[in-house]
């Protein structure tokens, strides 16, 4: 019961609840239209984000602010020693030619080299352009010339070439560095260790020198949207903005996160650092010296491992995430034949947790003896195996990119992690709205972040304002006007307030579907309910100018894997053969059974079609920060959708 009980102590103290007040503003029916959560953190009046690490070294010499994975071991990384790292690979960058104000990408996955990197651009005066490390050689050639990128560090081997063959035909291709060694014969040292070794000539003073130069306003990085359709534009993301985001969301989390639990806190971090919600979550771990961690994958059987090892306090995650987590605790119960068991336990965790949500609100008397009885015994069962999956010690979490399943959020509260939703874009530096700390509210993706107004537009668009706002796209005039009005930023999400200022997403404005019937269904909400249910993979909802809503469905390879060998079927089973099987449509009808309770009948999925393959990145069916390309699915299966309307 950590998580209530530390809840409860924070109720107590005044000084944490009244952190973040929000003001809401009605219309002339009283709807809520906007809400306003005042900063918590001063705007800085000079430098940028460059100097953290320098104020680090110079306060805390020997704070532990990350810890770097050698050989299987988590070595503590001093602030006086990351500072040094900082410094001396800065001074590489402007020993080869890198001037005020130039652009650095950085191609690779979420490792140490990579936060080094980013403050060492910064330092030098630069200004850092992310790229996914699974970028396609179209993508890394647009962003580089739209850019103008001068130099490329990369992780791998695949990703230099990839760049070089991408960027051959320009004028002048960017100059490349390798985080890691071409083979494992190559004695070669990385990136780091070449920038260092290059740039032993240049005094500290000129790190210095270009760092004093800096202004909040200072452009820190482009950031290129992943983009479902058309070409990525890139988001022009300011000192300023990125102080907003992290300092004002440390301000409102950090108190809880570590002074009312007593621990140190410290995270793992295994978002991608090209998306920039892992960046800002770097920049504020080093603003409160959190110890963090880099972990180059999201993938669950190379995740737990380093969770277990690293054994974090608090979790930035996305829904798949929760959900394979819970997914694979059903499946391990189910191959020891207590599936039931496992079921039983999720419905408790949903009861308990709502009954103990609503005692803590002050809406309900909490769970009764009988309740709480089977509480306990769940948790020795099952929910403490959940708590071991993430390590042991983790007590919150802070998941993003999708609404997260409420059921499943319940399901997590009452296993003793407590996981707040959150709700942004790239244009607005990450954040924009988060559940705050001692207001808890499943389903929704909180209140204003500080510093930062929402407002719902006429046709239920959410429109954002402040310190987190872009302030305009790279070279692209007519895309900001689009969105930009009177520092306004036009999401392209649709959205309600409630009375106390929680906004509540319910989908993509531009995804809309229109029915031959003229009844308007949001496909987001149905999809990622039947997302949160095994054994559904991927899914497209469909129904524009049809007679009623279909789902196209792809079956998750681990969850095939499990089911085939509950049911005795062999491995290697087609999914032709699947998808006619009773037991697996069965299955699967609860999905979109689950899925359907969100929504009325008119918007409820009627027909659904199991499909062959995956939707990936790979295959162009998925962003790098996992979105659906809309367009490029419904256009690969045009014949299946054709199917479900008896085409």
């Amino acid at each position: 019961m950590g998580v209530r009980k530390d809840l409860n102590q924070a109720r107590k103290r005044g000084d944490l609840a009244d952190r973040a007040t929000v003001e809401v503003v009605r219309d002339e029916r009283g709807v809520v239209r906007e809400a306003r959560t005042p900063s918590l953190a001063r705007p800085p009046g000079t430098g940028s984000i460059a100097d953290l690490p320098f104020i680090n070294a110079a306060e805390a010499p020997d704070a532990v602010v990350l810890r770097r994975e050698e050989s299987g071991t988590w070595r503590p990384v001093p602030a006086a020693e990351f500072a040094r790292e900082v410094t001396a690979t800065a001074k590489g960058l402007i020993a080869a030619g890198l001037a005020p104000g130039d652009r650095v990408a950085v191609m690779s996955r979420t490792r140490y080299e990579w936060t080094v990197l980013d403050f060492a651009v910064w330092a030098a005066g630069g200004q850092s352009v992310p790229v996914y490390a699974t970028s396609s050689a179209e993508q890394i050639e647009w962003i580089v010339r739209d850019s103008g990128v001068r130099m490329v560090i990369t992780e791998t081997t695949e990703n230099t070439e990839a760049v070089r063959t991408a960027t051959a035909e320009h004028p002048a291709p960017p100059r490349c560095w390798q985080i890691t060694p071409a083979s494992a014969a190559d004695t070669a040292e990385g990136a780091l260790a070449e920038l260092a070794d290059l740039g032993r000539d240049i005094p500290d003073e000129e790190i210095t020198k270009r760092r004093d130069a800096l202004t909040p306003d200072t452009i820190a990085t482009v950031c290129y949207t992943s983009g479902t359709t058309g070409r990525p534009k890139g988001c022009v993301l300011t000192h300023a903005n990125l102080h907003a985001e992290a300092a004002n969301t440390v301000e409102l989390l950090h108190p809880l996160f570590k002074e009312v639990t007593g621990q140190v806190a410290a995270t793992l971090l295994f978002l991608p650092l090209a998306h920039i919600l892992g960046r800002t979550i770097q920049i504020a771990c080093g603003m409160a010296r959190i110890e963090l961690g880099h972990c180059p994958s999201i993938k669950p059987d190379e995740l737990r491992p380093a969770l277990k090892e690293f054994r974090p306090t608090f979790l930035v995650g996305v829904p798949y995430l929760f959900e394979k987590i819970h997914n694979t605790g059903r499946a391990t119960a189910e191959r020891i034949g207590r599936g039931a068991s496992f079921d039983r336990a999720h419905r408790v965790a949903v009861r308990f947790g709502q009954a103990y949500m609503d005692r803590f609100l002050g809406r309900g008397k909490g769970p009764g003896p009988a309740l709480y009885a089977a509480w306990a015994l769940y948790d020795l069962l099952v929910y403490r195996r959940v708590r071991g999956e993430l390590g042991g010690r983790v007590r919150y979490a802070i998941s993003g990119g999708s609404p997260l399943d409420r059921d499943l959020n319940l399901f997590f509260y009452a296993a003793g992690i407590m996981v707040y939703e959150g709700y942004g874009l790239t244009e607005t530096t990450a954040a924009a709205t988060i559940v705050p700390p001692l207001s808890p509210r499943p389903g929704t993706v909180g209140r204003p972040v500080p510093g930062t107004a929402v407002r719902i537009a006429d046709d239920g668009e959410v429109l954002i304002k402040g310190g987190i706002v872009f302030g305009r796209y790279w070279n692209n005039e007519t895309a900001t006007d689009a969105v930009l009005t009177d520092d306004w930023f036009a999401t392209g999400d649709l959205g309600s307030l409630d009375e106390d200022g929680y906004l509540t997403i319910t989908g993509r404005k531009k995804d809309v579907l229109i029915t031959s019937g003229g009844k308007n269904v949001s496909p987001s909400v149905l999809e990622d309910r039947l997302r949160s249910r095994p054994p559904v993979g991927q899914c497209v909802v469909v129904g524009d100018n049809r007679p009623f809503v279909a789902a196209l469905i792809t079956l998750d390879p681990e969850d095939v894997a499990h089911w085939l060998h509950v049911h005795g079927m062999p491995a290697d089973t087609p999914l032709s053969e699947l998808a006619s099987d009773p037991g697996m449509r069965a299955d699967v009808q609860k999905a979109v059974d689950h899925a359907n309770q969100a929504v009325s009948r008119a918007e409820s999925i009627r027909e659904f079609r199991l499909v062959e393959g995956e939707f990936t990145e790979a295959n162009g069916l998925l962003t790098p920060s996992l979105k659906i390309r809309r367009q490029a699915v419904t256009a690969r299966y045009a014949a299946e959708i054709e199917a479900l309307y008896g085409g």
